[in-house]
């Protein structure tokens, strides 16, 4: 019984997750956010990862309460997208990258405190 509510809770936050607008990862489109000075969250996540699920519910629940900011989502999943898991020397899934422009700003593996992500993205959306 305990397995199945565990799943149950999984399904649940990985539909929550996918109300934050994401697009697939690319360098062509990274670049062109980066030239145009955006905020941009590099997303490492794998399907399975319950950790990677708790984030997605904080990144829905940060788009809900900050529909202000214009945060642009790129998602590399963690077992298809090897070159760029490499290419941003993500640890693990559960990686987040988060970019001002051309600057890196903020990194974290794992991060589940909302707070903490909250606080990155908004000192990050304030940044010139």
């Amino acid at each position: 019984m305990p397995r199945l509510i565990a799943a149950v809770f999984a399904v649940c936050l990985t539909a929550a997750a996918w109300a934050v607008d994401k697009e697939p990862f690319s360098n062509a489109r990274f670049a062109e956010l980066q030239s145009q000075g955006e905020l941009i969250l590099v997303d490492v996540f794998a399907t399975w990862c319950p950790t990677c699920a708790l984030q997605q519910k904080i990144l829905a629940n940060y788009v809900a309460a900050h529909p202000e900011v214009n945060l642009h989502v790129l998602v590399v999943d963690f077992d298809k997208d090897r070159d760029y898991v490499r290419q941003f020397r993500a640890p693990r899934q559960s990686s987040l990258f988060l970019y001002k422009g051309a600057e890196q700003v903020w990194f974290s593996v794992a991060e589940t405190r909302e707070e903490v992500v909250f606080a990155a993205i908004n000192e990050g959306a304030q940044q010139q």
